[in-house]
């Protein structure tokens, strides 16, 4: 039974490779512009491609430009004229490529106020909308039935929801654990949702938002006012004034060390996620573009690239979705660390 199976395997993939071979004509795919047109923000949430025809979602653009002031359109107004009210997309190559623009009086372009709900603006309002739905839901349950254990998938969200708190928030603030709680679990449940729902290759997932170095930003700058807005006196003092020799005090390097690492740490926080999260879908469309890349290059080639190709890919969609756990689980470990060290307390 084995044998039949995998003779039967062996002739699939040497007729897709002569199949490939006998397209050679076909243009070849550009997997550099099929990598950075996933991960890269849109004006539209393009679906799939039906030989020729392109299915896509037209998204609201909001602008205001300081030559042709404040415009609400579709993107779809854009394919159908080179420019529309004004503005229109910049040139492929440069700053403003794929971005909104509209010319000043020298005919230059510059990038109006961006208001725009893009791909990655709308991903986030649906999985937020969709993560609230979940989550109302179970609330629900235990409004209905607060005696009862829950099980099955209720069950499962108390008991993540419970270790989370437990076992990482908790050790890691102290006694003011439960004051942040709320705001360590949902960037949590927002991070983790996000990156599952990015790797649904299918309308409303697929979309790159914790790959996006702006969503990482503003996570991490909650973080950031988290920990230095209701940081401790003693905390301050040790940044300010640290407890060190007076000779050091003299040349203030230990306090410049300390107000550059304010910075570092969220800095830290959002480069870590970005990059984790991109490279992930990057390595995923880059193994999946084997099977295209090597079309051309014979039967055998392209049989056992294809291979190569298929069983790789599925290696990295399940090593994605523990990636999906572990960069949530890292954010919110390393938010509880930097908001813990800022409770510090005077001890004599």
């Amino acid at each position: 039974m084995n044998k039949k199976f995998f003779t039967i395997l062996l002739l699939l993939f040497v007729c897709l490779g002569l199949w490939a071979n006998e397209k050679e004509s076909t243009p070849k795919v550009d997997v550099k512009s099929v990598i950075f047109d996933h991960i890269s923000d849109a004006y539209e949430w393009h679906i799939t491609t039906i030989g020729e025809k392109h299915i896509t979602i037209p998204l609201p653009i909001i602008v205001y430009g300081e030559t042709n002031g404040f415009k609400v359109f579709m993107s779809s107004q854009l394919h159908h004229h080179d420019s529309y009210c004004g503005y229109q997309y910049g040139a492929k190559e440069g700053k403003y490529a794929g971005k909104i623009v509209e010319l000043n009086a020298r005919g230059e372009e510059v990038r109006p106020w961006d208001f725009s709900l893009t791909k990655n603006a709308v991903a986030i309002i649906i999985n937020c909308i969709l993560l609230a739905v979940v989550i109302l839901w179970v609330a629900s349950w235990y409004k209905k039935k607060p005696m009862e254990a829950p099980k099955g998938f209720r069950g499962a969200l108390e008991m993540l929801i419970m270790s989370i708190q437990d076992d990482l928030i908790k050790p890691c603030i102290g006694k003011d654990y439960r004051k942040y709680s709320p705001y360590l679990l949902t960037a949590f449940f927002f991070i983790f949702f996000n990156n599952l729902m990015g790797l649904i290759p299918l309308f409303p997932g697929g979309a790159n938002t914790t790959g996006n170095i702006a969503v990482t930003l503003v996570l991490a700058l909650f973080t950031f006012f988290a920990v230095n807005i209701f940081g401790t006196k003693e905390y301050w003092k040790e940044i300010l004034w640290p407890d060190v020799p007076i000779w050091m005090k003299a040349i203030p390097l230990m306090p410049i060390i300390e107000l550059f690492g304010i910075f570092t740490k969220p800095f830290a926080l959002m480069i870590r996620l970005f990059a984790n999260i991109m490279a992930g879908h990057s390595i995923v469309l880059g193994l999946t573009c084997l099977v295209f890349i090597t079309a051309s290059m014979g039967a055998a080639v392209c049989a056992g690239m294809t291979f190569v190709s298929v069983f790789f890919t599925i290696f990295m969609d399940c090593l994605e979705l523990l990636v999906a756990y572990i960069q949530a689980y890292v954010f919110t470990m390393l938010s509880s660390v930097f908001i813990g060290l800022s409770k510090v307390e005077h001890h004599s």
